[in-house]
């Protein structure tokens, strides 16, 4: 059974940082692209970054770019979501995702629906 369990949320005032890790299990995960999304009250879902198999090649958001980095480590089964500078408007569950691709492509990678495995998600409070 696939798992993924998101953890390193909490609260912090802006400007501060966060480091999100997403363990996956029952699965190898190593071929796979992986990514973040977010969901702020009453908002829909939106993407945060994505990672792909090597994690050389990575994507974000346009309103993260600059400030979160994603990063993998395959012998772990994990990816990481380093957030720095954050702001009121970061505040959010954030969940990790695994898509079952090994490429980013930036139409398909950006949308939830394409994403066949979620955890169940972070609790990411920022205080002004």
């Amino acid at each position: 059974q696939v798992q993924l369990v998101e953890s390193g949320g909490g609260l912090v005032q802006a400007g501060g940082s966060l480091r999100l890790s997403c363990a996956a299990s029952g699965r190898t995960f190593s071929n796979y692209v992986m990514g973040w999304f977010r969901q702020a009250p009453g908002k829909e879902r939106e993407f945060v970054a994505a990672i792909d198999w090597s994690g050389v090649n990575t994507y974000y958001a346009d309103s993260v770019k600059g400030r979160f980095t994603i990063s993998r480590d395959n012998a772990k089964n994990t990816v990481y979501l380093q957030m720095n500078s954050l702001n009121p408007e970061d505040t959010a569950v954030y969940y990790c995702a695994v898509r079952d691709n090994p490429v980013l492509i930036r139409v398909i990678d950006a949308n939830s629906a394409m994403y066949h495995y979620w955890g169940q998600g972070t609790q990411v409070t920022v205080s002004s």
